[in-house]
C-alpha cells in the first residue's frame, strides 16, 4: 500500500498562544522534511508571528485579535485568490472556527474527538485519528501524519539572527561571568499558573549556594511580570540579574542558549526553550504536565496536578476531561513546595536526568 504524497499547498490555522505556536514548529519541520518544496501559509496572531515568520517555506498571515471586524476583513483580503490543498485547523476555538470559513481548501482537517471543542467538527470534513498521548505536541504531529508525513521531526528551532545573539551576549555580559545560569521566567499569561515569589527566591538562593549558579530573571514587559521580578529579588539572599522586559522573543531564545536551567510555570517560554539545549523545570498544579509539560524536559516537570485535582475537583487527573485547567483558586500553585523544585535543580546539576 502506497501513501499519498504530502500536498504542496498547506494552510495552518493556529492563532495562539505563544507556547502552542512554538509546539507547532515541529509540524512545520516534519512537513518540510517529507516535502521540501511545500508551501505553508500560517494564519497566526501578530505577536506570535514574530517567533515563526522567518521559518523557511512558511508565509505568515498575521491576524490582529484585538482588531475586531477590521482585522477579519483584512485577513479576508489577504486570503483572496488563495486555495490550498489542505487546511490544518489546529486551533479549536470559536474565533478560529469563524476564521477558518475564510480559508478555501480541498481538505479541511481538525482535531480528534477528545481535543476538539467549540463545535470545530462543524467546520472541518476530516479529523486526525485518536491520539493515545495526552501531549499537545503529539496531537499536533498527528496533523502531519494525516497529510502523509508519518515520521515526526522533533525540532523546535527557528532562525535566530546574529544581531539577536549579540544582544543576548551583551545583556548577559557573558565574557565576564562563566557561572552556569539558572533562568527564571516566573510568569504565565494565565496568572493563576504563577508560583509564589518567595518560593522562586528560595529556589534561586539554593541554586546559587549549592551549585554556584548565576540567577537571571526574564520575561515580558507587563507590569505584572516586572512586579514579580522585583518581589523575587527582594526575597532573595543572593543577587540576581533582572532582564524582565528587555528582550524580544528571538533574543530570549538566544539567552536560553547560554543557560543550564530554565525555571518557569506552564508558559510560552517553557515551550520555546525546546528549541535549545537548556533543561526546563516547568511547574504544574493548575495544568496537567502530561498535556503541556515542556516536551524535551518532561522528566523534569514538577507535577502537583493530581493533588490539585483532588483538592479542588474531588477527582483524579485521568477522570478529568482532557485539557482541564484548575485556575480558579490562588492556592493552587502554592501546593508546590520549594523543596520539590530544588530537588529538580540538584537532579540537573548532578547529571541525574532520566535517560541522561
Amino acid at each position: 500500500m502506497t501513501t499519498a504524497p504530502v500536498p504542496k499547498r498547506v494552510c495552518i490555522l493556529r492563532l495562539s498562544a505563544l507556547g502552542d505556536c512554538a509546539n507547532v514548529v515541529p509540524v512545520v519541520h516534519t512537513l518540510r522534511t517529507a516535502r521540501p518544496d511545500i508551501e505553508i501559509c500560517w494564519v497566526i496572531n501578530r505577536g506570535e508571528a514574530s517567533l515563526v515568520a522567518d521559518l523557511p517555506g512558511v508565509t505568515c498571515l498575521a491576524y490582529d485579535k484585538r482588531g475586531g471586524r477590521g482585522a477579519t476583513r483584512a485577513l479576508k483580503r489577504a486570503l483572496a485568490g488563495h486555495r490550498f490543498d489542505a487546511l490544518l485547523n489546529m486551533h479549536a476555538s470559536w474565533r478560529a472556527n469563524r476564521i477558518s470559513r475564510l480559508i478555501r481548501a480541498d481538505r479541511r482537517i481538525g482535531f480528534d474527538r477528545r481535543r476538539a471543542r467549540d463545535g470545530q467538527r462543524l467546520f472541518v470534513d476530516e479529523r486526525i485519528p485518536a491520539v493515545g498521548s495526552r501531549h499537545v505536541v503529539d496531537g499536533f504531529l498527528a496533523f502531519a501524519e494525516a497529510l502523509g508525513a508519518p515520521e515526526p521531526v522533533y525540532d523546535w528551532r527557528v532562525p535566530i539572527a546574529d544581531s539577536d545573539r549579540a544582544e543576548a551576549a551583551r545583556l548577559l555580559q557573558a565574557s565576564g561571568d562563566d557561572r552556569p545560569i539558572l533562568f527564571i521566567s516566573p510568569c504565565s499569561s494565565h496568572g493563576m499558573r504563577n508560583w509564589q515569589a518567595e518560593r522562586y527566591a528560595a529556589a534561586a538562593d539554593h541554586a546559587v549556594a549549592r551549585h554556584g549558579m548565576r540567577c537571571v530573571l526574564v520575561g515580558g514587559p507587563s507590569a505584572a511580570e516586572q512586579a514579580m521580578g522585583t518581589e523575587i529579588i527582594a526575597a532573595m539572599h543572593n543577587s540576581a540579574t533582572d532582564l524582565i522586559g528587555q528582550t524580544g522573543l528571538k533574543q530570549l531564545l538566544a539567552l536560553f542558549e547560554h543557560g543550564r536551567i530554565l525555571l518557569t510555570p506552564d508558559s510560552g517560554p517553557a515551550h520555546m526553550a525546546n528549541a535549545t539545549g537548556i533543561a526546563t523545570i516547568s511547574l504544574h498544579a493548575a495544568t496537567d504536565p502530561r498535556r503541556s509539560g515542556a516536551y524535551r524536559s518532561r522528566d523534569l516537570c514538577v507535577d502537583y496536578f493530581a493533588e490539585a485535582a483532588m483538592r479542588y475537583r474531588r477527582s483524579t487527573p485521568d477522570a478529568l476531561k482532557w485539557g482541564t485547567r484548575i485556575e480558579d483558586d490562588t492556592g493552587v500553585m502554592a501546593l508546590i513546595p520549594a523543596a520539590a523544585v530544588t530537588a529538580r535543580i540538584d537532579q540537573v546539576m548532578q547529571g541525574q536526568r532520566a535517560g541522561g
